[in-house]
């Protein structure tokens, strides 16, 4: 049952399905780009000037299985907007989850929800940030270095077969493996 912890959009138990949805890897879907194009040009029509950039990240842009859902950077001019913006979102489908939006200081989270599955996750971040800059970093490194891209889609593996009902600890075992590719990015540049 929703605990009230979300708001925004919500049509009737949908939300807490979305919610409650297990954590599920499927094949690469070649249609996710256009997912992905789709709710970016959407988003950009319902918002016109308020996103500086809007791209897509995770595994559902570097070609690996995923979790059927398509996240989306949103880049914003600062902190102010992206607050606005989370509340005018859940006018056009997005819910956001109150508690966790309030502990996040660089940036706010939003899902997208149809039929009781998540179907979208926006990230809304300052353009330009450290936390702009890492999402980024991180996307370009699935796509570009198919060794890193093969190690993360079997820890995803694992760590889907070990949380398939716990989202924030599945996050959390793939947040040390995002740090550690940086790092060893940000390592690798500045010894050339």
């Amino acid at each position: 049952m929703n605990d009230g912890s979300w708001a925004g959009a919500s049509d009737g138990d949908s939300l807490q399905r979305a919610i409650d949805d297990p954590v599920g890897l499927v094949a690469h879907d070649p249609h996710w780009p256009r997912v992905f194009e789709a709710e970016r040009q959407r988003l950009m029509r319902l918002f016109p000037g308020r996103f500086i950039e809007i791209g897509h990240i995770g595994s559902t842009q570097a070609r690996l299985s995923a979790k059927p859902i398509v996240d989306l950077l949103a880049g914003v001019r600062s902190m102010d907007d992206a607050k606005v913006l989370t509340d005018a979102l859940g006018a056009h489908g997005y819910a956001h989850p109150l508690a966790v939006n309030g502990s996040l200081p660089d940036r706010r989270f939003l899902m997208r929800h149809a039929d009781g599955k998540r179907t979208h996750h926006l990230h809304l971040v300052v353009h330009g940030s450290d936390a702009w800059n890492d999402r980024v970093a991180f996307a370009r490194l699935l796509r570009d270095d198919a060794d890193l891209r093969d190690r993360y889609e079997a820890l995803k593996r694992v760590l889907a077969q070990r949380f398939a009902h716990e989202r924030d600890a599945y996050t959390e075992g793939k947040s040390a493996f995002i740090r550690a590719a940086l790092d060893d990015s940000r390592d690798s540049r500045s010894a050339s």
